[in-house]
């Protein structure tokens, strides 16, 4: 890229899977999308990496059949035969025997009934609750379909406050509630936004299939970074990696400016290069980062806005990968209660791995371990996974590590939904991240969707005005096809996986 490249017609800052979604969509439109993410790949935090010959992910990114956008996303990447969602909803809890009953391993599985009988079925085999439990449970879970959650009062109410006017005690919560708050916001029912709560769950109980679980059969980097790069490759788009943006501005001449430099690997200096712009001029501009960075990078006539985005506060996720000589469980993925380690999936075939088997644990909402050395999370947290796997006990671990994201998504708490973004009043410019009003929580479908707002607010500002118009359609960017340009090492995430059914699941489609 020479200094004479330096426009486009709308420049997407962040390449995750908000900034993928709007790019594909505005490349889509005809638009010339230069895409500026500052990570040498493609995927934000959904990512891989290379590990003493095997792909390891940096977290457990498991999704339900009900994330329409997202599964139209990896229908358009050409990928959706890479994941596997179940038949029928078939969830084993694991991590408290049944105070009512021997112990076992409970497990929420629903029937072909339509919704909401369908959820009725699946807590009638539930023995972590009680008979009486799992009748109030299903009462709640349609009082949950059919209230309208409104007023000063809701927005700042914890779904447990809801959930207690509505009957369900300590051991419901616990048990069921938590389960399901926790996989949707990566925070118990107590802590967790009530609207938000009642958005995801509503979205898993509106359907019958839309609970049914879906995993990744291959490594994220396969399954997003790659297929991104080849599509908006193929679409004519820019891909500028380990490149960062620095600031946007209004351009006196119309559109935006966006500063751009390199992105430091490792936190060094990078050198300067004149093969790369300082200054990209563009109509509009996707701002598809998190909400922190968002803030820094908003032209200052959003100042008022940007500061509510800058008190959004993150929340850690700590992913643990143990490897086993040998197999612990045929359980391709199972959810935990009554433990830090909320979910559990066995990456064995998808990391590359012939024998043995690894298991890859997420606990959410981390605080009180992404500070830990990972010898003290060994310490503290392998006996977890060796209490919900009974055999882990009896076979050597031959390697356990940590990787942490301390800001894996926003902290979506009471109150959060009045800092979270809408879309600007600026012509030109728009927001996009799961962190942004979509009224869904902070996840890969409300990126997505995210991304696909972003997109269509562009779409009708600048390209329904006439993009022609700002000189930037002539400036001859994207004319000779596209251009995928790395300012640092590309890492090993745009490497190999290994392709294979689960069990109990099945490839879609």
């Amino acid at each position: 890229m020479t200094l004479a490249d330096n426009r486009a017609d709308v420049v997407v800052v962040g390449g995750g899977l908000a900034g993928i979604s709007a790019a594909i969509e505005l490349a889509e439109a005809g638009l010339r999308v230069m895409l500026l993410e500052a990570r040498p790949w493609l995927g934000g935090a959904t990512w891989s990496f290379a590990r003493r010959g095997v792909t390891i992910d940096n977290g457990q990114h498991a999704f339900i059949r009900g994330c329409e956008a997202y599964r139209d996303l990896l229908t358009k990447l050409g990928v959706l035969t890479s994941v596997a969602i179940q038949d029928r909803l078939d969830l084993t809890v694991l991590g408290a025997d049944s105070e009512h009953g021997p112990p076992s391993q409970p497990a929420l599985r629903r029937s072909s009934l339509p919704a909401p009988l369908h959820l009725a079925s699946a807590l009638a085999g539930y023995r972590q609750l009680t008979g009486a439990q799992r009748v109030k449970a299903a009462a709640a879970a349609v009082a949950l379909q059919v209230t309208a959650l409104r007023g000063q009062t809701a927005r700042h109410q914890s779904f447990e406050d809801w959930l207690a006017r509505h009957g369900q005690d300590d051991n419901a919560r616990r048990m069921f509630w938590d389960l399901l708050s926790v996989a949707a916001l990566g925070l118990e029912s107590g802590e967790a936004d009530l609207g938000l709560a009642a958005a995801a769950i509503r979205t898993a109980l509106a359907g019958r299939q839309d609970a049914d679980i879906g995993i990744p059969l291959v490594p994220l980097s396969r399954l997003h970074a790659s297929p991104a790069v080849t599509l908006l490759s193929r679409l004519g788009a820019r891909i500028l990696l380990g490149v960062r943006a620095a600031g946007c501005q209004l351009s006196p001449t119309g559109g935006y400016e966006v500063a751009v430099a390199p992105a430091p690997p490792g936190g060094s200096a990078a050198p300067e290069s004149t093969a790369r712009p300082r200054v990209v001029h563009a109509a509009a501009v996707v701002l598809a980062v998190p909400a922190w960075e968002a803030a820094v990078l908003a032209p200052d006539e959003l100042a008022a806005d940007a500061a509510a985005w800058a008190r959004l506060a993150p929340t850690p996720v700590v992913s643990l990968h143990v490897f086993y000589a040998s197999k612990v469980t045929s359980l391709p993925f199972a959810a935990g209660v009554d433990s830090p380690v909320r979910w559990v999936i066995d990456k064995t075939l998808p990391a590359g791995l012939h024998s043995g088997q690894y298991l890859a644990a997420s606990v959410p909402a981390a605080d009180r371990f992404v500070d830990l050395p990972s010898s003290r999370l060994r310490t503290e947290l392998l006996p977890e996974l060796e209490r919900l796997f009974p055999a882990a006990t009896d076979t050597e671990v031959e390697d356990f590590f940590t990787t942490r994201e301390r800001r894996a998504f926003i902290r979506q708490v009471p109150g959060v939904q009045r800092l979270r973004a809408r879309q600007p009043g600026l012509p030109g410019l728009a927001l996009a991240g799961a962190w942004t009003d979509t009224g869904w929580p902070d996840t890969m479908e409300g990126a997505v969707r995210s991304g696909l707002g972003a997109a269509w607010k562009v779409l009708r500002e600048v390209a329904g005005s006439g993009v022609a118009d700002s000189g930037v359609a002539n400036s001859g960017v994207g004319n000779s096809g596209a251009d995928v340009w790395a300012g640092g090492p590309v890492a090993a995430n745009i490497g190999t996986g290994v392709c294979s059914t689960a069990t109990s699941l099945a490839p879609v489609q």
